[in-house]
């Protein structure tokens, strides 16, 4: 039988303990702050992030890991034998780190075909729930294919919003997206955002006050999942946890949710999300 591996980025923000029970392996981005360099959740955590995300006079940067890292890691589990990997990465809208993934997999000389690359067309839990998906999916003893058709289908599934202290931090940090109309018009404006089907950051609605933000939020959950059943919620943050706590509580009052948790927004993410963002990740499958 085929032994499948799941890969993915650290910008999937899976908790290590999810990571290391599933045997996820993980390829981190790097953020830099002037010149220093950091591995995302590797050697930076999030804890140590956001602190040093206010202090530091340096705007953070990120970049995508290289294709040799990859090539290093799936020549490693390819070892094994008769194993395949799939891969799942951020949105290729939004980084090169899925280009870097695929481009390794053609460097396999005698894997041709082992490698499956995938694009999330997302960030954050949107990826992660994916990958966590597959992991469990591949536990499971189902096939590649079937694996593949799943995240496939789970992808077109899966609802995110999110609310942002200030755009600030997408728009230095190149990624604002359809939200760019936006800028500027904050005075207690809460902008709604989102990913649109290739995961570039869209916004969705403005609305004055996080208690009328997170109604809206409601309002749109409500059209996307019509059967009032989620199977998964992760309500994930940055540095915010009452805020994430408002709008776990407030989606639970209207909605039958199987499965909740929290998950911390990595330094990555963070970086450009900024301080102060909550978020909804929202699987209907």
């Amino acid at each position: 039988m085929t032994n499948i591996r799941i890969v993915t980025d650290s910008t999937a923000d899976i908790p290590l303990a999810l990571r290391q029970e599933l045997n996820i392996e993980m390829v981190p981005l790097k953020i830099h702050f002037g010149d220093e360099e950091y591995l995302d959740t590797v050697t930076l955590q999030s804890e140590e992030f956001y602190p040093k995300l206010t202090s530091s006079p340096h705007f953070p940067r990120t970049s995508q890991p290289s294709p040799a890292e990859f090539l290093d890691l799936y020549q490693g589990l390819l070892g094994e034998p008769d194993t395949e990997v799939i891969s799942i990465h951020l949105a290729s809208v939004l980084s090169g780190t899925y280009q870097s993934a695929l481009l390794a997999s053609t460097m396999l000389e005698d894997s041709s075909g082992k490698v499956h690359v995938f694009d999330s067309c997302s960030a954050s839990y949107g990826i992660g729930a994916l990958a966590v998906a597959a992991a469990r999916a591949a536990k499971a003893g189902q096939s590649v294919d079937e694996i593949l058709e799943l995240v496939r289908t789970m992808r077109e599934n899966f609802y995110i919003y999110f609310l942002v202290d200030t755009l600030e931090f997408l728009q230095k940090g190149g990624r604002i997206g359809k939200a760019s109309a936006l800028f500027g018009s904050l005075l207690n404006i809460k902008p709604i955002l989102s990913l649109d089907r290739t995961g570039e950051v869209a916004a969705i609605d403005k609305v004055r006050g996080h208690k009328k933000a997170v109604a809206r939020i409601l309002e749109l959950l409500a059209a996307d999942v019509p059967g009032k059943t989620i199977r998964s919620l992760h309500i994930a943050h940055a540095n915010n946890l009452e805020g994430a706590e408002q709008l776990r509580a407030a989606i639970m009052q209207q909605f039958v949710v199987e499965h909740v948790d929290y998950i911390t927004l990595g330094p990555v993410i963070g970086a450009h999300a900024g301080p102060g963002t909550i978020a909804a990740f929202v699987s209907t499958v």
